[in-house]
């Protein structure tokens, strides 16, 4: 349980008190639906170690002994013992032990802590332990990426911690002293975008040296006369005082020696100094380490817990300063041992990573506690297995890992290392022949990956998966698996009991898969179906023919190759003698793609059942009503009949969309147009139909409902009559459900499978299912891509840079080959303006793309030698507008005189032609303009970077973030000059690093996700309190699942944070909202775009809590990244610089506000529409500085703007209304006054008798509930009636959402939690 969540507890830090590892013993019944907090009642022992004073610790009982000892290995008292054992009345305490199982341990009881002998073990964890507290301050791990560390420059900008621990201690509007004028790059209208600033210089990380050197002797390992003298190591040390000893690590402790660098004497020398730890030592041999180590360790404790955790997976970052290499013994012997054994807390040598990821899932799961202990268990495997896999792949690409079939060449070689089996993304054998060779074998892992993630989710007892990682390193793919035990062994046509090895032409099934699949097929919408055999045998399947099942020697059952688990996307699909449906077919599909493996997207099936489930209980309640209105009044039958019918023969997808989902009674209501009681029977039935299952399933799990009582006899429903019946399966043949008595829509992902054969008595069927694909494939056409288009115009999504717009992509089931697609549709869209900065993204990912499909097979080529200069050169053609790059060779030097034969069997990475050195900028960007055409067939009109700039105002800057984070290239942090035309950007000298881009299964805390759910669903219904506890219960269910750092736990104090605010606590707020920015910097990167709205957030709750200067100095900063990021062309900056301009109209910079709000009242006008509300606010916000400037003239000309606004949106009753009208008439009679002043003063010169006109300089609160306003936090003070009718209004619209479309809030989206102003 080293999972590090409890390193960093008690640095007087009372919040960051340790919410995991707390599990009850089970006795509760899980049900889900109810709020079971978990008891976690502490008690406090004290603790004695050598030479401290005794302490205090809070513990809690389930805890194990081994957190006590993180602790004390992270205290700064203590923080240099690690070789020690907890003593409890001089019984020694079991470090495994969970406290309550220890006897005679209770609140206040005393725990020794006793010093105890080295082995070598502990020996060089002790020496790895000192390492880590000297570089605990250096930032070059994170910059390295390596050992999960990662960047985060908040404290840069609060000036140390935010809470009452940190430096600021006094508060209140110093308004003297705030320097509020931002760097000139900041301003608005600036085109400069600086890259150095990114990573702002943190005056700690200038690390005060402790010790120059220290390393392993030459002299290792000892001979054994001195072995048994307990001898067990010997280090050599350089002290900053330039003194060079040489020191044994003995059973006993360390104390020098008198060996030299070339004379070994082990003999001690006089003094030895003998003690148990490397500190004390050091300590008492060099002044310069004891003072500095002791304020190295003040300091490291005094930084927030959040900046020093390991994140679960690691996070690279693609610009790095210029670093010093320093000697470091422990990096060296990593690198020599590649760190194989050296997984610290396992015993026996390399993990075995299939039975550790088996084990896990095999764990209980019936109540919570048990249920937390199996998603930890398999989270924490994960993130291991995702770190080892990723260190091999790029093992086995630099050459270091020996193949197992070393006689092929190498685009077919295999790899075993750590337990883990390696392969390359290339069509070997010609196994992907027919379904376009090297770019099949390319998509194949990524598609197969999806499938594990899919069933993995499923989580079905009995049927494995195998851990995959799919990593991308330096132009190539690695698989990344586990093996299933004793397949090596074996043939694998021997092992395959189920599936196909070949395509399809031979199949086998059995018994025990098909049950197992059968499980999953529900929830995954696959249809069981026969596919023919070699001997013309129909052979049953859940799954595609692909899907091979091989029962391990450990006896579980295996299914792997899962690349067709979704049914094929017919739109890049062209199939011959088969027509798509017109939507498509308008839109120019089905278009040819580089492989046939493009396959649908999760979330598109989802979607899609969700719509036809709609359609049909829309049909079914027609038809109802139309009953119902024949036994009433026998007549007008064939009028409905036609409105009933209509939908099923036009192809379904031209229904209405999804957007009218939330309201479908409404709309079954208007296509019968009939009076009021038909009316309200209709949504009876339709009532009555959702009724079907006791508690109607959320369709989009699994899209099967039982409309009717077919299945449970006892309820009494409409439907036992057969008119009913035959109602039901009308709208079930309608939209192609495969029951006939029930909603059940399931795809075969088979259908078009070159090679795959059905038998000839489901040719029906196959129809159906071809049908249904197609239906599917224009659904993502005619309903999916307008609706994400529609998001994006209605600021409901807001995608920032290439990886958000590729998410929202993605959420809507849009696959990314559609991008070409997308933007035309947007180029067509009416309101493309408003959809400019969409556009731009969208063209840029689409540029970034295809240059990294070209940059992949162009690195392929280069060898190690002279990758740096290969990567300079490609960036240059990429970005530089120098028009003729050369490549730098690598110098002649290094060339050896001898060519060398060329080996037949060389490592994957280890190209060595020079091909790469013609590239020119005109013949790349004539190769992504070929790429887009052929890849999203998008035409692009552009011969080189400057036109392209130009064409669709790019910064180059973004393009060259957006490159180097999808290739993992890292570059050097400096200012780059790219529109010389005499001299290239960028030289070798500037690429730093090349790090692997992974692809893994991200396993999901289930629990702690429905308390999520559940405590946002309550703050939309106005119950915030509840809201807030079940967020907190949420929190502590996260924690206790992915330790302390994960995205997930970030949207969490994300939330909680803004109820802490909308409840008034603003010191909570800001307390969660800085873990809240800490962890997303940490997690998601420095200048993710989530982590510039945590900024923002935090910045707001600064101002609230008076410390202004620190929210200016994070709006700057959020503004700086806004601008690497996406440029200043984007609906969320106007937002933004409204905040910006409004925190300096309370610090009296008028001017500076004004610059602001100006360009904030630009990007809405353009944005959202000269007349939209958002405009009217932006509007008065300028009015009111430049009422506070006395310029009121200007003042009216705004406010007039924002009133006509206001009246003609909402009617000149609205208070808003009134309001704009009440701030005229002063502003009105301010102007007169001032005129009345100045005639006053011309005529009776400087004598004039002067009426002192009223300046208002603005109060922080009314600044503050501006502010509020425009980050849409309302506080609305409710009478009791008021809340009432709330009530009754949110329970109507849950029943209409019963009826139609169960909203999940999906937990990326910002959440809005309260009712904004309406927008348009």
């Amino acid at each position: 349980m080293v999972n590090g969540d409890g390193a960093h507890e008690h640095t007087g830090e009372a919040d960051s008190k340790r919410d995991g590892s707390s599990e009850t013993d089970g006795g509760e019944d899980s049900n889900e639906q109810e709020v079971i907090v978990i008891q976690d009642t502490g008690f406090t022992v004290k603790i004695q170690a050598p030479g401290t004073e005794p302490f205090d610790l809070q513990v809690s009982p389930q805890e194990m002994v081994q957190e006590i000892h993180q602790v004390l290995m992270d205290r700064e008292d203590t923080c240099h013992r690690t070789c020690f054992s907890l003593q409890l009345d001089g019984n020694v305490l079991d470090n495994f032990a969970e406290l309550k199982s220890i006897e005679g341990l209770q609140e206040g009881s005393l725990l020794k802590v006793v010093e105890e002998p080295y082995t070598v073990r502990e020996a060089r964890i002790h020496v790895r332990h000192i390492r880590d507290l000297l570089k605990s301050l250096d930032p070059s791990d994170a910059y390295n990426g390596v050992d999960c560390n990662s960047l985060s420059f908040l404290s840069i900008f609060t000036d140390g911690d935010l809470g009452d621990s940190g430096k600021r201690k006094k508060k209140g509007n110093e308004l003297e002293q705030i320097d509020c004028t931002p760097p000139e790059h900041i301003l608005p209208g600036s085109k400069d975008r600086p890259l150095v600033p990114l990573q702002p210089q943190n005056k700690d990380w200038k690390p005060m040296q402790c010790l120059k050197v220290l390393t392993m002797s030459g002299w290792n390992p000892p001979p054994g006369n001195r072995k048994m003298h307990g001898d067990l190591m010997y280090l050599c040390m350089v002290t900053v005082e330039e003194r060079h000893v040489s020191v044994t690590a003995s059973t006993r402790g360390f104390y020098l020696n008198q060996s030299t660098t070339y004379n070994f004497n082990p003999k001690p020398s006089n003094p030895s100094f003998l003690s148990h730890s490397l500190v004390e030592l050091l300590s008492q041999i060099s002044p310069a380490f004891k003072k500095n180590f002791t304020a190295m360790q003040k300091k490291r404790v005094q930084r927030h817990p959040f900046e020093r955790i390991a994140t679960p997976f690691q996070v690279y970052s693609w610009t790095a300063p210029q670093v010093d290499h320093a000697m470091d013994c422990v990096r060296a012997e990593d690198a020599y041992t590649s760190r194989l054994g050296y997984e610290e807390h396992i015993p026996g040598q390399t993990r075995d990573w299939n039975e550790e990821l088996q084990t896990t899932r095999e764990l209980p799961r019936k109540n919570l506690p048990e249920r937390l202990l199996r998603e930890r268990a398999i989270f924490k495997v994960h993130s291991d297995f995702a770190a080892a896999a990723t260190r091999g792949a790029m093992a086995v690409i630099d050459g270091n890992v020996m193949a197992i079939n070393p006689g092929e060449e190498t685009r077919m070689q295999m790899f075993i290392w750590n337990n883990i089996f390696f392969s390359l993304g290339f069509d070997v054998r010609d196994h992907y022949r027919e379904l376009g060779g090297d770019a099949a074998a390319h998509a194949a892992p990524t598609n197969d990956l999806n499938g594990v993630r899919a069933y993995g989710a499923v989580d079905v007892e009995g049927l494995y998966t195998l851990g995959t990682v799919v990593v991308d390193y330096r132009g190539y793919r690695v698989t990344a698996q586990s093996i299933i035990p004793g397949i090596l062994e074996r043939e694998q046509e021997q092992s395959v009991i189920y599936g196909s090895i070949d395509f399809g032409k031979t199949v086998v099934t059995h018994s025990k898969y098909l049950e197992l699949l059968e499980k999953t097929s529900r929830q995954l919408k696959v249809h069981r179906h026969n596919v023919l055999n070699e001997k013309n045998e129909a052979v049953e399947l859940c799954s595609s023919v692909e899907c091979k099942g091989i029962i391990g020697n450990d006896g579980r059952h295996y299914i792997l190759d899962l690349l067709r688990t979704f049914p094929p996307d017919l739109n890049f699909l062209p199939v011959d003698g088969e027509e798509l449906s017109p939507e498509s077919q308008r839109q120019g599909f089905p278009r040819p793609h580089p492989h046939r493996l493009a396959c649908l997207r999760q979330e598109l099936i989802e979607a899609f059942v969700e719509h036809r489930y709609l359609l049909f209980m829309k049909m079914a309640a027609l038809q109802l009503m139309q009953q119902k209105a024949n036994r009433d009044a026998k007549a007008g039958v064939p009028a409905i009949t036609e409105t009933a019918q209509a939908p099923s023969e036009s192809n379904a997808d031209t229904t209405p969309t999804q957007t009218a989902a939330p309201e479908s009674p409404s709309a079954t209501e208007a296509s019968a147009d009939s009076t009021g009681p038909m009316e309200s029977s209709a949504s009876a039935a339709s009532q009555a139909a959702a009724a079907g299952d006791k508690s109607p399933p959320k369709p989009t799990m699994n899209g099967v409902l039982e409309p009717a009582a077919a299945v449970n006899g006892e309820c009494k429903s409409p439907l036992e009559d057969p008119k009913s019946r035959e109602v039901v399966l009308n709208a079930c043949k309608a939209v192609g459900s495969i029951s006939n008595t029930s909603f059940d829509i399931r795809f075969n992902p088979d259908i078009f499978s070159p090679g795959v054969r059905f038998p000839d008595d489901s040719a029906d069927d196959i129809h159906k299912q071809k049908q249904l694909l197609k239906d599917a494939a224009a659904f993502l056409v005619s309903c999916q891509i307008p609706s994400l288009v529609k998001d994006c115009l209605d600021h409901s999504a807001l995608p920032m840079d290439g990886a958000t717009l590729t998410e929202a992509l993605r959420q809507r089931g849009i696959n990314i080959r559609y991008l070409g697609t997308v933007l035309e549709f947007v180029d067509k869209t009416p309101a493309k303006a408003q959809l400019e900065h969409f556009y731009r993204i969208g063209i840029s990912e689409l540029i970034t793309r295809c240059a990294k499909h070209i940059f992949k097979t162009y690195l392929q080529g280069v060898e190690l030698s002279a990758l740096s200069a290969a990567v300079s050169h490609f960036l240059n053609c990429f970005l530089s507008s120098f028009p003729d790059a050369v490549a730098h060779l690598p110098p002649d030097e290094l060339v050896s005189r001898r060519k060398s034969r060329k080996r037949r069997n060389r490592v994957p990475g280890g190209g060595d032609n020079t091909a790469w050195a013609s590239l020119t900028p005109n013949e790349l960007w004539k190769n992504i303009a070929s790429e887009a055409k052929s890849y999203y067939h998008f035409t692009l009109q552009c011969e080189s970077v400057d036109q392209v700039v130009e064409k669709y105002g790019f910064q180059k800057t973004t393009l060259l973030r957006e490159i180097s984070v999808k290739t993992g290239i890292q570059i050097l942090m400096k200012e780059y000059n790219f529109d010389s035309r005499h001299k290239p950007a960028f030289t070798e000298e500037d690429i730093l690093n090349i790090f692997p881009v992974v692809k893994h299964v991200n396993p999901k805390a289930s629990d702690a996700f429905h308390f999520f759910q559940s405590g946002q669903a309550k703050v939309q219904q106005g119950f915030l309190k509840e809201g807030c506890e079940l967020i907190n219960e949420a929190l502590n269910l996260f924690n206790n699942v992915y330790g302390a750092m994960h995205v997930e736990i970030c949207a969490c104090l994300r939330l909680l944070a803004r109820l802490n605010y909308i409840m008034g606590d603003h010191a909570e707020a800001l307390s969660n909202q800085q873990k809240a920015v800490l962890m997303s910097e940490r997690v998601l990167g420095i200048e993710h775009p989530n982590t510039i709205q945590e900024y923002m957030h935090l910045a707001l709750y600064c101002f609230a809590n008076g410390q202004l200067s620190t929210a200016l100095k994070l709006l700057y900063r959020a503004r700086y990244l806004m601008l690497l990021v996406s440029g200043e062309d984007h609906p969320e900056m106007a937002l933004l610089d409204s905040n910006i301009g409004l925190v300096l109209h309370g610090v009296m910079e008028y001017d500076l506000s004004l610059r602001f709000l100006e360009n904030a009242l630009a990007v809405n006008t353009k944005y959202h529409g000269a007349r939209s509300l958002k405009v009217a606010l932006s509007h008065h916000l300028v009015a009111r500085v430049y009422e506070s400037k006395a310029e009121f003239r200007s003042a009216l000309q705004h406010e007039k703007e924002g009133y006509t606004i206001y009246k003609n949106q909402m009617g000149e009753a609205h208070e808003k209304t009134k309001e704009s009208s009440e701030f005229l008439k002063y502003l009105t009679q301010q102007a007169v006054s001032l005129q009345r002043t100045m005639n006053e003063i011309y005529k009776n010169g400087s004598n004039a008798s002067i009426t002192p006109l009223k300046f208002t300089a603005p109060s922080m609160a009314s600044v503050l509930e501006q502010l509020n306003i425009i980050n849409g936090i309302i506080f609305i003070p409710l009478s009791q009636k008021d809340l009432e009718n709330l009530k009754a209004e949110v329970q109507r619209r849950q029943q209409l959402q019963e009826l139609g479309k169960s909203d999940d809030p999906t937990e990326d989206r910002p959440l809005e939690l309260e009712d904004k102003i309406p927008i348009d």
